[in-house]
């Protein structure tokens, strides 16, 4: 029996479009039963709407691993326990393939570094942010060279908590790319660009001061506030109630705030009031920082 936990990220903190993320204390879990007839069975707070035949994602990453090794497919029963909520902005498709990816490659002998299967993850869900700290852990910068992608740790176990908000609505990824224009202005891309670097510089130095100014960013927040109501007076929400900053976390919905401890239900409460003002339920979390990424358990 094999058994991968995998975190939950949040990508772009802001500024860092497709490239910076972290890995959150929340899991969901695979376990796998080799010589088992083929069942895919699922558990945990989020099961609702998840595929549980050959088409779920877990399953068909794990087939395209061994088709890539040219590796004959397993008999294997799975357990699938869920508790990253999906479509919210959370990670929860590149927690389904980090996990698929680490169980195929253990149960065809791990013939793959992490590194190689970064480079696989990558392909499959087309931007590094989230694959990156779900298999790294803690805070990650995620490089596109010509040679693959370059992963950074920029720190594994910050000084801060993150307060996640998510509201009661769906938003797929591809719907909240898609309302993104295809050309920035210069002074929006060095807007971004000076600000990822302060972002960056407040997690190495632990300034954690700079980051209500290092998690501004103008490429896409902004573009996505209409399909997210009260997006832009939560981050506000937050800010004003003590938190060191805050952004849209991934595509959304789902909010992010890193605070200090003794913060966190304050900076929570106010940021569900926003939601609650616009007749949006939505509930929260206060995590830690994950430092290991995707792990056998």
């Amino acid at each position: 029996m094999i058994r991968v936990k995998i975190p939950a990220t949040s990508a772009n903190l802001g500024p860092g479009f497709d490239c910076l993320g972290l890995a959150l204390q929340l899991y969901n879990t695979i376990t796998v039963e080799t010589d088992q007839p083929f069942k895919i069975s699922l558990t945990g707070s989020y099961s609702e709407g998840i595929s549980n035949d050959e088409n779920n994602l877990v399953w068909r990453t794990m087939c395209h691993l061994w088709k890539l090794l040219d590796y004959p497919t397993p008999s294997v029963a799975l357990t699938l326990e869920n508790h990253i909520p999906p479509a919210r902005g959370l990670g929860s498709s590149s927690a389904a393939i980090v996990g698929g990816l680490i169980v195929a490659n253990s149960l065809a002998g791990s013939p793959y570094t992490k590194d190689q299967l970064l480079q696989i993850a990558n392909d499959i869900e087309g931007h590094p942010d989230n694959v990156t700290p779900a298999l790294y852990g803690g805070v990650t910068l995620s490089v596109a060279t010509e040679g693959g992608i370059l992963p950074r740790v920029l720190t594994r176990s910050p000084k801060l908590r993150a307060v996640v908000v998510i509201p009661d609505l769906l938003l797929k990824t591809e719907k909240a790319r898609g309302i993104l224009p295809s050309h920035v202005s210069r002074n929006d891309a060095v807007f971004n660009i000076s600000h990822a670097g302060l972002l960056i510089d407040a997690f190495i130095r632990e300034e954690y001061s700079f980051l209500k100014e290092g998690m501004r960013d103008v490429l896409h927040q902004n573009q996505r506030a209409v399909l997210i109501p009260g997006l832009l007076e939560t981050i506000e929400a937050a800010l004003q109630a003590g938190a060191y900053g805050a952004a849209l976390s991934g595509s959304g919905p789902t909010l992010l705030a890193l605070t200090e401890p003794e913060s966190e239900q304050h900076v929570a409460k106010a940021m569900l009031n926003v939601f609650n003002k616009h007749d949006i339920d939505a509930h929260s979390y206060a995590l830690g920082i994950d430092f290991e990424g995707a792990i056998e358990i």
